[in-house]
């Protein structure tokens, strides 16, 4: 019997070579299985029967039954429409068509009952409802009742007449063919049987066709969880394969630079958890397997403390190290830092970016090949083909979700051996993303602020308040504070976005005429936003009026407020991170966040997320509770490519959590997935994560 996957949606009764040709291009549903694989979004209960009298354009999909009393066609050829009136003796509602208007016309008749499925909307403020599905009323799907898929569907869909309907009764069709009937199980039966799940071809049938909504539920679990367990299981799989094939330089020795550092350079205390991650890469360095470690905390949390700790021991076991940064500013930033420390070990530092002068370059690429330039900092230039040392041991990766996988996979090539591999991100991820996303890497977080960190306290104003933030933004800079002053910068109204940043300055600069202000957007050319930060940087600008391009950027102890205006317009994440920029010193700062009166329930509680707490870690999860995981391929470190049919990370977290730990427990008794329930998983592990590029030994 042919497989599901294999026969090709044309073949299917009802498809064809044209309306194939449109779910291939619109849908990506190339065979039966793609089609049975393309599950609703929503269910809607045919028997419920709505009056029309109590119809509202906010209403979801809904049925009324009734009768049309009258119809009236508009225009000639492909404009015409065609408008009816139907009512139930309730009120009355108009029904508007657009396409096919002739040939419905024909079918339709007045005094005749139907029953009506759609979803009402609205226009020049009344209620109406456009192309909706109608039934005779003694034929009609209302009366099985029961839950109905509804499947999203594009207007290309809509305009090849590929409807809701038409979906269904293919989906119907692939149903009940044998080799959907005889589906067989990818789950092993001892995980069916100890999670209580449904078998895959009815777990299926019930995702597009469920008799209640129990039913629902229990096939929505079933494939949630299976496809979370593929995924958990292939992660798990190359971190195994991954440690088997790739060795690790040993870091066996804690030399003289790390303990002279610890005892007599030292700016501060390390913090307990700085000290337990520390303890955790001296673990995987040592132990002959390559490190790849995220390392996550908050700005000012003293990542680059202890990543450099981590260079020192590279420097004392005979390795070089090198720190790469997404933008020149944050690459700058780490130079400074670094500098300072190394300088009082005798450590040799460079820094390279794309503005290194060529004569400077070539200095570094020959030190760099010799062994004498120990720590490299820099930007992709790191990436250079030109770029080669002598005996790289360490590569540490700022903000590591600026660059790609590709990017990142070309420092492998630059050692014999591949350089352990420390991502550092100070954006907090929650847990269930870290163990997805992030499931091939080893993860540490520095939870606890350095001593003497007041934690930012956060306000919302709007702009009745403007009078009163200026006041107070007049008394910091008094005492010899900064201040940023932040604008949404969004591509789809980038002109007039970027003109609100521009009266921003000409605003502040008016306000306030003895102080100095910087400004920095996007649009402008490197150099001269560069520049513009700098003056910031150094204390000569009190104010800096930017766009989120300081949202990772440089470190102005002395800046204790951030004011962020139409902070309705950011999400979570990206405040906390632009919070993130002040309170970097010792002393109280601030975050005020400007938004419009009137704010709807969902935008007023994000912004009240930002009031009530300073942990990054509450602030990501309730990020990806309201907006989803987003763009998790964007973001994988070992690029094993993924896209969830079912599964909702931002909602699933116990499924992940379970199906991580059946998954790993089947590992430990069929590593290499050959008993024949590993080999159907193992099938199906390609199949679902089918891949142009294997960037498996890549973190």
């Amino acid at each position: 019997m042919a497989d599901l996957r294999d026969l090709d949606i044309q073949y299917l009764h009802g498809v064809g070579p044209k309306r194939a040709k449109t779910l291939r291009s619109e849908l990506g549903i190339a065979s039966y299985y793609d089609l049975l694989m393309y599950f609703p979004f929503r269910h809607i209960d045919r028997s419920t029967i709505h009056r029309v009298a109590d119809v509202t354009a906010d209403m979801p999909y809904i049925q009324l039954k009734g009768r049309f009393i009258s119809f009236a066609t508009h225009g000639e050829g492909a404009r015409m429409r065609l408008q009816a009136l139907f009512t139930d003796g309730t009120a009355t509602l108009e029904v508007v068509w657009f396409n096919r208007a002739k040939s419905v016309a024909r079918t339709l008749h007045t005094g005749t009952e139907y029953v009506l499925f759609g979803k009402p909307s609205e226009f020049n403020g009344k209620v109406n409802m456009i192309h909706p599905e109608v039934d005779a009323a003694d034929n009609s799907r209302a009366s099985a009742g029961g839950l109905h898929g509804i499947y999203s569907l594009t207007e290309r869909l809509t305009n090849a007449h590929i409807t809701q309907r038409v979906v269904q009764q293919l989906i119907a069709t692939a149903l009940s063919t044998p080799q959907a009937q005889a589906l067989p199980d990818v789950l092993p039966a001892s995980v069916i049987a100890n999670r209580r799940l449904m078998h895959r071809a009815e777990a299926i049938r019930a995702m597009h066709m469920p008799h209640d909504a129990a039913q629902l539920q229990r096939a929505q679990l079933t494939m949630k969880y299976e496809e979370l367990f593929l995924l958990e299981l292939n992660i798990l799989r190359y971190v195994t394969g991954r440690n088997e094939r790739v060795r690790g330089n040993v870091f066996a020795r804690v030399g003289d630079l790390f303990n002279t550092f610890y005892r007599d350079v030292l700016p501060f205390d390390l913090t307990g958890a700085q000290k337990r991650v520390l303890r955790e890469m001296r673990a995987d360095m040592g132990s002959g397997r390559q490190m790849n470690r995220l390392l996550q905390g908050d700005v000012g949390s003293g990542k680059t403390i202890v990543a450099f700790m981590a260079a020192l021991l590279a420097l004392d076991n005979g390795y070089q190290a090198c720190i790469m940064a997404p933008t020149e500013i944050l690459a700058g930033q780490h130079y400074t830092t670094v500098s300072e420390w190394a300088g009082r070990l005798g450590i040799k530092v460079a820094l390279l970016t794309g503005s290194t002068r060529k004569k400077a370059r070539e200095e570094i690429h020959n030190s760099l090949q010799s062994g004498e330039l120990q720590i490299l900092i820099g930007t992709h230039a790191l990436l250079e083909d030109t770029v080669q040392w002598r005996n790289l041991g360490l590569a540490v990766i700022d903000e590591q979700h600026r660059f790609g996988v590709a990017q990142r996979a070309k420092m492998w090539g630059k050692s014999a051996t591949p350089p352990h591999v420390l991502v550092m991100t100070a954006t907090p991820i929650p847990r269930t993303l870290a163990m997805t996303v992030y499931g091939d890497l080893d993860v540490s977080i520095i939870d606890e602020l350095p001593p003497g960190r007041k934690p930012v306290q956060t306000v919302m104003r709007t702009g009745d308040n403007r009078e009163q933030v200026n006041r107070f933004i007049g008394t910091q800079l008094a005492e010899g504070r900064q201040a940023y002053i932040v604008y949404p910068l969004i591509e789809e109204n980038e002109k007039l976005d970027l003109l609100a940043v521009e009266r921003g300055y000409e605003m502040m600069c008016e306000t306030f005429p003895h102080y100095r202000v910087a400004m920095v957007h996007g649009r402008m050319k490197p150099a001269e936003k560069d520049r513009q930060m700098e003056l910031f940087a150094t204390g000569v600008a009190n104010i800096l009026v930017a766009t989120t391009v300081i949202e990772v950027g440089v470190n102005v102890p002395d800046a204790t407020v951030m004011v962020i205006e139409n902070a309705e317009r950011f999400g979570l994440s990206q405040l906390h991170q632009l919070r993130g920029r002040v309170g970097r010193g010792a002393e109280r700062s601030y975050c005020i966040l400007m938004s419009h009166n009137k704010l709807s329930g969902n935008t007023r509680h994000r912004l009240q997320v930002m009031t009530s707490t300073n942990d990054g870690f509450v602030v990501a999860e309730e990020d990806m509770r309201l907006r989803g995981p987003g763009d998790i391929e964007g973001t994988m470190q070992s690029g094993i490519a993924f896209n969830l049919r079912v599964a909702d990370l931002s909602h699933d977290g116990p499924i992940v959590t379970i199906a991580r730990d059946d998954a790993e427990q089947w590992l430990e008794h069929d590593p290499q997935l050959t008993s024949p329930e590993g080999s159907r998983l193992d099938r199906e592990i390609h199949l679902t994560f089918d891949k142009t590029h294997d960037w498996s030994l890549i973190s």
